[in-house]
């Protein structure tokens, strides 16, 4: 589920597989240390662990990637062999505790940016492969001062309150009425991948509102889309080879990844097996989308469509078109599209204030750029092109202010 699309997610240790009939990589075997440290490599890598526990130009799995939280800020720990600074000195039941409970080794209470709420679904043979995995890592010395939140949020003893009211500690359950590919698909997406770490609202105390499970969240002023199947505000409009080609390249027909989804794409997903990958897509293309009423798009001769179109015309009409269908595997599609839709706007105004980079993978090696405008499009120019888009080429979403897109881009002036 990157350095920021993990901001949630500190520590990012996950695991491979469900039960031994939907595993994709081999099953546990002490008698073949190779085969396992091979499964622990997969692990960690579609976990993505390599984004919150390196820094750019940094060693592997060091740590020191900021991490910045609704409460403050966190720091990913070092998770090389060494004895000093790293987990030299942990054993595999340390880790054990670490990803279940939430309870680092000596007892210390982590908090649930080490999203150990979706790593308690890990079953053993995983986090045996993962632990026999990071022993091999080179050392390094590099002290992380993890813990940076104000007072009174850095007292950890707070998380056993704060894990009575919102963890309960449980292993993955396959459903028997659902297929293997099926399960290891919710394995992967509720364990392995985390996904709901990103992509689920959280309450007021930062735990995920399961009610709304995958159905889109905000954070460090990016907006994580729903990932059911919604057909205007989600996937529901992809077939499962669209969702699969997204994972494995960063582009489909409708959309390139960009942002902290092209980093997990870039670390992640890409170097995951197609049997994985179209697991994944079967299971959240079976997600049920939310009971939702539509809204009205904005009459045509509305001041706001008005003023938008103008701008649109002038800044975004080159790349994505007239008919806002952009061209495939380059400029995305506006039309009909879910992150334009998304009931929260601020990854539509996020671009258009910032641009972006799409992932570049081995697939597809070009990663075309959107480049930002915010610097000669003042907020209400802003406002009034992103209602435009959310409401033109049969889009209907809700018109945004220029209060909104000051609000991103103070944000955005923030995390400079």
């Amino acid at each position: 589920m990157t350095r920021n699309r993990l901001a949630i997610a500190a520590a990012a240790l996950l695991v491979s597989a469900a039960v031994p009939a939907i595993l994709a990589v081999p099953a546990r075997a002490d008698d073949q240390d190779f085969s396992l440290i091979e499964r622990g490599r997969y692990v960690a890598t579609a976990a993505d662990c390599v984004a919150c526990h390196s820094v750019p130009g940094g060693k592997p799995y060091a740590g020191g990637t900021a991490l910045q939280t609704p409460f403050g800020t966190l720091v990913a720990p070092n998770i090389t062999p060494d004895r000093e600074t790293g987990i030299g000195n942990w054993t595999e039941e340390d880790l054990r505790s670490t990803l279940r409970d939430g309870i680092g080794r000596g007892g210390k209470r982590l908090y649930p940016a080490m999203p150990y709420p979706a790593y308690t679904r890990m079953t053993d043979d995983d986090i045996h492969a993962l632990w026999a995995y990071l022993r091999t890592l080179p050392p390094v010395s590099n002290a992380v001062e993890a813990n940076q939140l104000p007072f009174p949020f850095n007292i950890r003893l707070l998380m056993a309150g704060w894990n009575l009211l919102n963890f309960e500690p449980e292993r993955f359950k396959p459903d028997p009425q659902k297929s293997a590919e099926w399960n290891r698909g919710a394995y992967l997406v509720q364990a392995l991948g985390h996904c709901g770490t990103c992509h689920t609202p959280k309450t007021m105390l930062g735990a995920d509102d399961t009610d709304r499970a995958l159905q889109g969240a905000n954070l460090q002023a990016w907006y994580a889309p729903s990932i059911t199947s919604d057909s205007r505000q989600g996937i529901g409009g992809w077939t499962a080879d669209q969702l699969v080609a997204y994972l494995k390249t960063g582009v489909n027909h409708q959309s390139l990844a960009s942002g902290p989804m092209a980093e997990e794409i870039q670390n992640s997903s890409s170097k995951m097996t197609d049997a994985d990958l179209n697991a994944i897509a079967t299971y959240l293309l079976d997600r049920k989308p939310p009971e939702r009423t539509a809204p009205t798009a904005l009459a045509a001769d509305d001041a706001r469509m008005k003023t938008g179109g103008a701008v649109y015309t002038d800044s975004c009409m080159a790349c994505h078109g007239g008919d806002g269908k952009g061209q495939t595997f380059l400029f995305p599609t506006l039309a009909d599209s879910g992150v334009v839709q998304a009931d929260d706007p601020t990854t539509l105004i996020r671009l258009v204030l910032d641009g972006s980079r799409a992932v570049a993978t081995g697939a597809r090696p070009t990663g075309p750029a959107m480049p930002p405008l915010g610097w000669r499009l003042n907020d209400a120019d802003v406002a009034a092109v992103v209602t435009y888009i959310r409401n033109s080429w049969s889009n209907a979403a809700p018109p945004v202010g220029a209060d909104e897109v000051a609000k991103v881009r103070k944000a955005l002036a923030q995390a400079d």
